[in-house]
């Protein structure tokens, strides 16, 4: 009977049975089996980020933002969120997560005078005309982490205008007048052809 059926199925179909075994994908030792029974991949999430564990990770107060009851009065600044247009998927077409803080720069008395004066100057495209200073952040798919960037934008721009600005040498003054006579010179060649051009065409009427 096994001659018979040896016959019907060819050499081919039969030496499918003294064949080893394949051996096993290549593909399948990418994930491995945890402790337990829980099925555990090396792209999961314990492994890819392992500095965020626990369900309760994302939804974490950063550091930066319990920094900010410190250095930055909350209850100074006006909160409010939004729809945002930053990552998150179909997620942020349901819940506001975009942050926008504002607050008043002219009376912001924690803010030094003249860093006041400085950031109006440089950042006065960010202020309407109520004169709140307006920030936002979108950057996140979680309302605390876009506060938390909205706070630390606060700080980077009171610390940047709080920077004296450096004297320059004698070498870099000199260098900077020779450049400025340079470019004035330039220019008034410049008006000098134009002049020229203009009265060769202008034509004399009898």
């Amino acid at each position: 009977m096994a001659a018979a059926r040896l016959l019907r199925w060819g050499p081919s179909r039969a030496g499918a049975w003294l064949l080893p075994p394949p051996a096993r994908c290549p593909r399948r030792a990418l994930h491995k089996q945890g402790d337990g029974t829980d099925f555990q991949s090396i792209y999961s999430l314990d492994t890819l980020y392992p500095e965020s564990r626990g369900l309760d990770t994302a939804w974490r107060v950063p550091d930066d933002a319990k920094k900010a009851n410190s250095d930055i009065p909350l209850d100074r600044l006006t909160i409010s969120y939004c729809r945002s247009s930053g990552p998150g998927g179909q997620n942020v077409n349901k819940v506001n997560s975009k942050a926008e803080i504002r607050f008043h720069l002219a009376t912001a008395d924690w803010i030094a005078e003249p860093v006041r004066q400085k950031m109006a100057i440089t950042h006065k495209n960010k202020i309407n005309r109520l004169g709140e200073l307006i920030l936002t952040s979108e950057r996140s798919r979680y309302q605390l982490r876009n506060l938390a960037d909205c706070l630390q934008k606060v700080r980077d721009m009171i610390a940047e205008a709080s920077q004296t600005p450096k004297e320059p040498s004698k070498e870099d003054a000199a260098l900077w007048r020779i450049r400025v006579e340079n470019m004035n010179r330039e220019r008034l060649r410049k008006k000098r052809i134009s002049s020229a051009i203009k009265t060769s065409r202008r034509v004399d009427v009898d």
